[in-house]
């Protein structure tokens, strides 16, 4: 199940009556242990890359993961519900076919230029926005800048997901208690 985890707390959390918008950051909040623990377990991985290219895609997920939280903040419940088919079924695709997506990209890879930047900063957007199969998404964009180590793209999905949970925290977005 790794990467996977928002597929069962999203869905949870909707189900015991929490609204689309606070479900999402709930989630977040809920599936976040596991990037913690993947960041701390892979430390060693994520260090062992070059430091410019650990710096550049650092500032690149941190830069779309805060986007993408800030616009879950200003989504409406209403507005959500009609987007959430669509990236469940998004991340559904890619979290089935990941691994063909991710070999596509290490066969097209032109390095970590503009292009690997902009594509590593839409991934983390959607991944501040939503979350669900964001490691396996990472792992698409992070091909180019040449990471091969699915340890280091997986470490490095916490920027993502911590500040969403900070952001998401921050705003008194996450339903800390069971709804009445």
């Amino acid at each position: 199940m790794a990467g996977g985890g928002t597929f069962l707390t999203f869905p949870a959390l909707v189900y015991t009556g929490v609204r689309l918008v606070a479900a999402n950051a709930t989630s977040a909040v809920a599936v976040f242990p596991g990037y913690l623990g993947g960041a701390a377990d892979f430390r060693g991985e994520i260090r062992a890359l070059d430091r410019g290219m650990r710096l550049r895609a650092t500032a690149a997920t941190a830069a779309g993961g805060l986007v993408g939280s800030l616009l879950l903040l200003v989504s409406s419940n209403e507005a959500f519900e009609v987007v959430v088919p669509f990236l469940l079924a998004l991340a559904t695709l890619i979290f089935a076919f990941g691994d063909r997506l991710r070999n596509v990209m290490e066969k097209h890879a032109a390095g970590a230029g503009a292009a690997g930047h902009v594509g590593t900063i839409v991934v983390a957007v959607y991944g501040g926005d939503f979350n669900g199969g964001l490691g396996i998404i990472l792992l698409a964009p992070f091909s180019p800048w040449g990471m091969r180590d699915l340890n280091q793209m997986n470490g490095l999905s916490f920027i993502v997901s911590a500040i969403s949970v900070a952001t998401f925290a921050a705003a008194g977005l996450v339903a800390w208690r069971p709804q009445a």
